[in-house]
């Protein structure tokens, strides 16, 4: 099961569900849902129902469906906002998933440390405090869904338009990908949006410095399952410094770097993702 993250939708997961569909490369099952507030799937207009346990039951549910009550995954593959729910996935229903791959989305324990004290990651993680704006959606919106795309192709951490990205075009975002994102986003916003209204964890500003007294209990940041983290060094948003520490919260880890990828490492380096979660895959 394969979980993408914002400003994204099921469809960037395509290249992945149909290599590891192959008989010659596993045969799964393969299953890449719209998660709660993209594109098709349901959208609740309250933030409250963005919250984490919600959307795990989501997970949840869907896994039921797919594989039968109390069955597991054979591995959950996520990326971003995926990767966060994978996370909370994982601690709180272990036998659920044989095994885990997160690609560039951090765990809770390195996250919340570094929202409290890692000056170059609450920078980095800035961008959050606009995404939980009221009007958020309609400055994304603006001018053709201008400051998305101008996200996707330099990763502008900020997201406000601040930074001039018009010759950092990414070779992955073609004419075609372009249209297929903009048809993603015309269907709505604020669903992706309320992910981040409705969780605690972002950097501290003036008006909300709640993150300062977050403590989350150890029980909440441990992870059993055999789990492999691919980290794009060049993600301007998320930092490599977020890899720090994971061993003490995963004992059976593997962590890969790679270089020369930014967030978007899927569309970028799929083969090179694919290698990796590949050679980490135990047979089913």
């Amino acid at each position: 099961m394969f979980l993408h993250g914002f400003p994204e939708a099921a469809f960037v997961w395509d290249d992945l569900l149909e290599h590891f569909a192959r008989p010659e490369n596993g045969g799964y099952r393969c299953v890449a849902p719209n998660l709660r507030g993209y594109e098709h799937s349901s959208a609740p207009t309250e933030v409250q129902a963005y919250r984490a346990k919600f959307l795990v039951q989501d997970i949840l549910a869907l896994i039921d469906a797919q594989c039968g009550a109390d069955q597991a995954l054979a591995a959950l593959v996520a990326h971003d906002w995926g990767g966060a729910l994978a996370w909370n996935l994982a601690n709180q229903h272990p036998a659920r998933l044989r095994q885990l791959v997160v690609i560039n989305s951090p765990h809770p324990g390195p996250f919340v440390r570094a929202m409290q004290s890692h000056p170059a990651q609450q920078a980095a993680s800035a961008y959050m405090n606009f995404l939980v704006q009221p009007d958020a959606a309609a400055q994304l919106s603006a001018n053709g869904f201008a400051r998305l795309l101008g996200f996707l192709r330099g990763h502008d951490d900020s997201l406000d338009g601040s930074h001039d990205l018009a010759t950092q075009a990414s070779v992955w975002l073609t004419p075609e990908m372009a249209d297929r994102y903009r048809a993603v986003w015309s269907l709505g916003l604020q669903g992706g949006l309320n992910y981040y209204r409705a969780s605690p964890l972002r950097p501290p500003s003036a008006q909300d410095r709640s993150i300062l007294d977050v403590s989350l209990p150890p029980e909440m940041l441990h992870i059993t399952v055999p789990t492999l983290v691919l980290w794009a060094q060049d993600d301007i948003a998320l930092l490599p410094c977020l890899t720090e520490g994971l061993e003490q919260h995963i004992p059976d880890l593997k962590r890969v770097d790679i270089d020369g990828a930014t967030h978007w490492v899927v569309h970028e380096q799929p083969e090179r993702v694919i290698a990796e979660i590949s050679a980490f895959l135990k047979p089913q």
